[in-house]
């Protein structure tokens, strides 16, 4: 994305919700299979070197610990890097070879995030056993103490999805009718497109897709959110972030 884009808040199919915000002096701490940085669609000078964590909560530092190999977390960073083009990404990479991972490894990303001062963690997954809500709940009351906003899928298949599902963080649910420019609300829900980026002769089914997407729709979205509320203090920020979310958004019509 070129810088004008982000500026003016213009995207192909229309404007974006916060126009004039790009995102500046946000951070993300993405929590996916990390980023491959020389891909066309991610602005590598946008980037903080990662980490990777093992199902056991083992953390990796180096050039390559964050490095993708499944082309999932750079899907997820180019969704959020189109319309918040200005934000710090923060890769932690949880999937290696394939898109699952332990709730060990998930809150220690959480815990990570935080000591980083993310802003915003973008979660790309999460569980429906409510053995784990305990836990995830833990680490989203210290998120949220710490003013730091979670993002996540809020149901798989029609069941509670946590983290997602919990009040301290801000739950995604799917809207394949919504374009990737904007949400919508649905009852209070915010819904978002579940299509990445699109690639120039490929077809958009065909390519990456699904609540993944969503929810990398909306860390976006809260990113420009959060920047037009960063001189909020701490116990005011997060409130303000989903309150200019509310007011962005359009009503899902039946």
């Amino acid at each position: 994305m070129r810088m004008s884009e982000a500026v003016t808040g213009v995207l192909a199919g229309g404007m974006t919700p916060f126009a004039g915000h790009s995102g500046a002096g946000i951070r993300i701490a993405i929590v996916d299979s990390g980023v491959h940085p020389d891909h066309p669609h991610i602005r590598a000078d946008r980037l903080e070197a990662g980490i990777s964590i093992a199902a056991d909560g083992t953390i990796e530092h180096g050039d390559e610990a964050a490095l993708d190999r499944l082309g999932h977390g750079t899907a997820v960073t180019a969704a959020i890097q189109e319309k918040a083009c200005e934000a710090i990404c923060l890769p932690i990479r949880v999937f290696r070879e394939r898109l699952a991972t332990s709730a060990m490894a998930l809150v220690t990303a959480i815990q990570w995030a935080i000591a980083q001062q993310a802003d915003i963690i973008n979660l790309s997954l999460g569980t429906v056993n409510a053995a784990h809500r305990g836990i995830f709940a833990q680490a989203a009351a210290s998120a949220a103490e710490a003013g730091v906003l979670i993002i996540a899928a809020r149901e798989a298949n029609g069941q509670p999805c946590y983290p997602g599902a919990l009040p301290q963080v801000l739950g995604v649910g799917l809207d394949w009718e919504c374009p990737r420019t904007g949400y919508r609300l649905e009852q209070g829900i915010f819904m978002a497109s579940g299509y990445p980026r699109p690639i120039p002769g490929y077809q958009q089914q065909r390519n990456l897709h699904g609540i993944s997407f969503a929810v990398a729709q909306m860390s976006a979205f809260a990113a420009l959110a959060a920047e037009q509320a960063r001189g909020d203090r701490v116990p005011q920020r997060l409130s303000a972030i989903r309150h200019a979310l509310l007011a962005e958004g359009v009503p899902k019509q039946s």
